[in-house]
């Protein structure tokens, strides 16, 4: 009898963190599309190295890599440009990037895997899940969100990952003195950042004072996608703050 009351504990728990998840307004919508010839050779060849899940459970970073290092965390990679230059650049830093999209992860696996990279691991998941569920409290360094969807319709505001329950969820898995880095090539959502992170308990904006953005950091990747928006006069907004306590 223990055991089968249990089972049904678990089994409820189980629906419960189901139910909330369908409830839940998503940030990202999935795209289908064909996945190239190299992409699926990233997944078949290199996911079952470097790929994380979230019935994993909670992870140990370092037990993950092999050592111990500094963890940087990127929600939303899209193609793994940025992040593949980051992981190359920075190989005295483990990273962990976080994309629902299969083409984009098969993507990076694969130019990661030829390159031979080994400070790189990925989800293909919903972050709030892998947040949630996965990433230790007090265990990020940086934290990247870099051009997510911008939901730029008023009526889809609500959609925009950044929100107040956001940046605590952030804010959890950051050490002190951890950052929260954004970037956005779109104003209005600049603006939206500010003012959910400006109110956010626990956070501190990093740029000088009288001011609201950073300079784009070394530690940014230029990439094609932002070069393009510049030759057509688009602002790119850096956002960084600081976990205070």
């Amino acid at each position: 009898m223990p055991e089968q009351t249990e089972n049904l504990n678990s089994l409820e728990t189980e629906e419960a963190v189901t139910d909330e998840h369908k409830r839940r307004i998503r940030s990202f919508v999935l795209r289908t599309g064909r996945m190239t010839v190299g992409q699926q050779r990233g997944m078949d060849e290199f996911w079952p190295r470097w790929g994380l899940s979230v019935e994993q459970g909670l992870i140990d970073p370092a037990q993950v890599f092999g050592r111990d290092a500094p963890l940087v965390l990127e929600i939303g990679f899209g193609m793994g440009a940025s992040l593949l230059t980051q992981a190359t650049e920075m190989t005295d830093h483990n990273f962990i990037g976080i994309e629902v999209h299969t083409p984009g992860v098969g993507k990076l696996l694969a130019e990661a895997g030829d390159a031979g990279l080994t400070n790189l691991r990925t989800y293909q998941e919903d972050a709030i899940e892998v947040l949630n569920r996965c990433i230790l409290d007090g265990s990020v360094d940086l934290l990247q969100l870099f051009f997510p969807d911008p939901w730029h319709k008023k009526r889809h505001h609500k959609r925009r990952i950044v929100q107040a329950e956001f940046a605590q969820l952030v804010r959890r898995k950051l050490k002190v003195g951890g950052r929260f880095h954004m970037a956005t090539d779109w104003e209005n959502y600049a603006e939206h950042m500010v003012e959910v992170m400006s109110v956010a308990e626990g956070f501190e904006n990093t740029a000088t004072e009288g001011q609201q953005y950073v300079p784009r950091p070394d530690s940014r990747p230029h990439t094609k996608f932002e070069a393009r928006g510049e030759r057509l006069g688009h602002g790119v907004w850096d956002i960084i703050y600081r976990k205070t306590c």
